[in-house]
């Protein structure tokens, strides 16, 4: 196969990424429906589901987006997905490989942190793993957000996170 045809179908795989988890470009603000608060400092987050570190959630200045809610040792945006309801995620299979779910150990619960007045809890997942809420919705990373403020994960159907 040509480079030129090896390009084309990775363009393909990630219109179908995109699609599949509700996306072409554009922005929305996120929603905040009532959920349960939670109580136990530590919180387990990171752009990759397999690491574990123990940060809290805050708000951030991302320049032009304004001020947004980020997590992780990294400081990584995250986002909603229009597509759930409070207290459920219906982000999985090729969504949830783009989207990592904010997920803390079982028993482990979010803290906010300067600027993030919204209220924290978690959920646990249909394929197992406990991920933090905001305003009762799941909360997930984006897989091409490499620094501390990075949105690149702002497509119609995925929220950006406001404190």
């Amino acid at each position: 196969m040509t480079l030129p045809g090896r390009a084309g179908i990775g363009l393909m795989l990630i219109g179908g990424l995109l699609a599949a988890c509700g996306g072409t470009a554009g922005s929305q603000a996120a929603s905040s429906p009532s959920s349960t608060p939670s109580s136990s400092p530590a919180v387990s987050a990171s752009a990759s589901p397999s690491a574990s570190v123990t940060p809290t959630i805050i708000a951030m200045n991302a320049g032009a987006m304004g001020m947004i809610v980020v997590a992780g040792a990294s400081q990584m945006t995250v986002y909603t997905f229009s597509n759930d309801h409070p207290g459920v995620s219906n982000c999985a299979g090729a969504c949830i490989a783009a989207w990592p779910a904010l997920a803390v150990a079982a028993g482990q619960t979010p803290t906010a942190g300067p600027g993030v007045s919204g209220t924290l809890a978690t959920i646990t997942r249909g394929d197992g793993p406990v991920q933090v809420t905001y305003n009762g919705l799941p909360l997930y990373f984006f897989h091409n957000d490499q620094s501390p403020g990075d949105t690149h994960g702002n497509y119609t159907g995925w929220n950006l996170v406001r404190p």
